[in-house]
């Protein structure tokens, strides 16, 4: 058992605590991991809003760098001192998802037993698989993967979701082929790697959709070659005249807002596929004419996690990364200790963000 510090959510749409809690030792088939970075994501602030439910108390937090520092029985691949990326996937390897290559929807998900101890001797939910507002996380030796050890905490981090989610895409869900176009729509920390995705699997066109000016010309430096403001009447419009008046091949949804889903399929070509990324909160909806999909043959894709598989798709960006191909460094925009986290919650819900990162150490 260790003592930590993290921060703790007691209810839903208030500020996060700091608290010293008990870590169980890792079981078998489990790792310790002592963190050096976690970002924040939007999905973590989506939780503590209490927009899709779940377990509290909670620690939050998922996408996560650190060393090992203990593991339990059965673990052989890895050992204390290794530097890994934690990840909230967390595979079973059995399922038929799983054994079909598509891991982040392993369908044989069971209730995690209690990791976390509060002062008072209360559970406390370490939650998506991670509890990564945390100096130390307890979790599956599959949830995470070895990189080498020179590479910045903070921009590993950023590996274990962001990163993942936005190339895996277009690249794993959307199937891009070279010389295709695609439209992402939201220029947030997810759609700046769709469109980094984009440009490295061969787009044609990458056509950037925003409110925000700002964020158009930050994405022309991930790889953008057209922005689109989404405040016009008609920025669909927009969009099919840098698109030499054809609809996209891929039209990438990366925010988690109704409208954007509304109006997606208007980006569209014949045979198009709509790559649905965000997540709006429970119980809103959106609508579409199923009609134009049948006719011009176009479908929409759900896709998690960017339906990868860690082991082999985030060596595959480590290695792009450091051959310059990849940017990471740049997504970092601000750099916080654990008893700033919610000044760095603020700041990410702003949209000014790219990702909030929290140092340890």
């Amino acid at each position: 058992m260790t003592r930590i510090k993290a921060a703790v959510l007691r209810d839903f749409g208030t500020p996060l605590q700091i608290e010293e809690l008990t870590l169980r030792a890792p079981g078998a088939g489990e790792i310790e991991v002592t963190l050096e970075a976690v970002a924040i994501c939007h999905s973590d602030i989506s939780f503590a809003d209490g927009g899709w439910g779940g377990v509290l108390p909670a620690v939050y937090g998922h996408e996560a760098a650190g060393r090992v520092s203990a593991v339990g029985a059965g673990v052989d691949q890895l050992a204390p001192g290794d530097f890994v990326v934690v990840t909230l996937i967390k595979p079973c390897g059995r399922c038929a998802n799983c054994t079909t290559g598509r891991p982040a929807i392993c369908d044989s998900q069971v209730a995690a037993d209690t990791k976390l101890i509060d002062a008072e001797g209360a559970a406390v939910e370490a939650a998506m698989n991670c509890g990564a507002f945390a100096e130390r996380v307890v979790v599956d030796a599959a949830q995470v993967v070895k990189l080498p050890g020179d590479m910045p905490p903070e921009s590993v981090a950023l590996l274990a979701c962001g990163v993942i989610t936005g190339i895996g895409a277009v690249v794993n869900a959307g199937r891009l082929r070279a010389g295709e176009d695609v439209v992402v729509i939201g220029a947030g920390g997810v759609g700046l790697n769709a469109i980094q995705g984009a440009r490295i699997a061969g787009a044609r066109r990458v056509v950037a959709v925003d409110m925000s000016p700002e964020k158009l010309k930050i994405a022309e430096d991930f790889g953008a070659t057209h922005g689109v403001l989404a405040t016009g009447e008609a920025p669909w419009d927009e969009a099919f005249k840098a698109l030499d008046g054809r609809g996209a091949d891929i039209v990438a949804v990366t925010v988690g807002a109704v409208q954007a889903y509304d109006q997606a399929q208007r980006y569209l070509g014949w045979g198009g596929r709509m790559v649905m990324v965000g997540m709006p909160h429970s119980g809103q909806r959106s609508s579409y004419e199923p009609v134009v999909n049948a006719f011009m043959g176009s479908s929409m894709i759900g896709s998690k996690m960017g339906d990868v598989v860690i082991q082999r798709d985030i060596p595959w960006m480590a290695d792009l990364y450091a051959q310059g191909r990849l940017r990471l460094d740049e997504l970092v925009s601000g750099r916080w200790r654990l008893d700033q986290i919610n000044e760095a919650i603020a700041d990410t819900r702003s949209g000014a963000a790219r990702r909030n990162v929290i140092l340890f150490g």
